[in-house]
């Protein structure tokens, strides 16, 4: 499972790594409305949520939805510029029914790849918005009804609650952060200039890769979610946040210039984090009741088959299976002691299968 991003062919000058000040606004918003997602910015979200006026608190959660469970494709801008006040401009010049199907895409999940008609004008797509809201509340239902019967009214609502925000806590994060977001997105820039796309692409994370395929060149991004656009006669946009860990972003909504928004200074662990698909093949291979008890042995000392066999009442070869399938998902650690094969659980990995769970599934 992973959002491939096809780039065969585009110029290295189309690919792009800036910091984007509505973007980093709204990985903020998010970190505000999940603070359980972002354990390192503890300390910002409790003194930034004691800080807002009760007014601009209540404005923020009636848009939420904006930011909370996903992020709106119109808070990633494929072109970041210097201020927010630029961003929110170029915001402003986007047709109607491209900005509310956007701001909606939370009520249309399961059809972004594929896109779907705008709710502006197909009435499908507007009943099916309105009954997918009215699970995220009365006010957000409400909200979404106004925005579908008055567009420009309710967009220019939320221009001005993003600036209200600036003033009351994001200008003073944004000038903290933007040193940093900055000196990376240059260094990423040298990296392309100087050593290749591979390079660039390999320092963003480690679950994002440069992969080619005979003609095709892409930029994969590892995830929990399966997705295919292409960057031909755009391009490609990355952007570096202080606020997103652990989420990796990939807007790849048809028709959308793709934006990928990585965070810096990730705690990866050494090695780099494992795939979604080598997460999975871990927890299938403790969750099976023969190998969990395999477990309790391999994780007090080094085995082999036949100790194994006896001490559970299974054939060697059954436990060699079991063992086979513990050692591809990357669990095992095998030495040789003359003709004997000594087995033992990894237990560094297994202890960070939960964090590695949970940081796939966030990401």
């Amino acid at each position: 499972m992973s959002v491939t991003i096809d780039i065969t062919g585009l110029p290295h000058e189309r690919i792009v790594f800036g910091p984007s000040p509505l973007a980093e606004l709204g990985a903020a918003l998010h970190a505000l409305s999940e603070p359980g997602h972002h354990a390192r910015l503890h300390g910002w979200v409790t003194s930034t949520s004691a800080g807002l006026k009760p007014e601009l608190a209540d404005r923020l959660h009636e848009a939420d939805f904006l930011w909370r469970s996903t992020r709106s494709d119109i808070l990633l801008p494929a072109r970041p510029r210097e201020t927010l006040a630029e961003e929110l401009d170029d915001l402003d010049t986007m047709p109607d029914e491209q900005y509310v199907a956007a701001a909606l895409e939370i009520s249309c999940a399961s059809q972004y790849a594929t896109g779907t008609p705008s709710p502006l004008v197909d009435a499908g797509t507007r009943r099916r918005v309105l009954d997918l809201a009215a699970a995220r509340g009365p006010r957000q239902s409400a909200f979404i009804r106004r925005m579908l019967s008055d567009p420009p009214a309710v967009r220019a609502w939320i221009r001005r609650l993003l600036e209200d925000c600036d003033e009351a806590f994001f200008a003073d994060t944004w000038r903290r952060v933007r040193v940093q977001l900055a000196a990376d997105a240059r260094h990423k820039t040298e990296l392309l200039r100087r050593k290749g796309l591979a390079e660039a692409v390999a320092g963003v994370s480690s679950a994002v890769s440069l992969q080619e395929t005979g003609p095709v060149t892409a930029v994969v991004v590892d995830k929990l979610t399966s997705g295919r656009t292409s960057a031909a006669g755009s391009g490609l946009t990355f952007l570096p946040t202080a606020f997103g860990w652990p989420h990796l972003l990939a807007l790849h909504a048809p028709g959308w210039q793709p934006v990928v928004q990585y965070p810096v200074d990730s705690p990866e662990p050494s090695g780099g984090a494992p795939s979604v698909e080598v997460v999975k093949l871990r927890m299938e291979a403790v969750a099976h009741p023969m190998r969990m008890r395999l477990c309790r042995s391999l994780a007090r000392g080094s085995y082999t088959t036949g100790e194994l066999a006896d001490t559970y009442g299974i054939t060697a070869p059954e436990v060699s299976r079991h063992l086979s399938v513990m050692r591809k998902a990357g669990l095992l650690t095998t030495r040789r002691r003359g003709r004997y094969v000594l087995h033992q659980l990894d237990v560094t990995i297994v202890a960070r299968l939960g964090s590695d769970f949970l940081e796939g599934v966030l990401r």
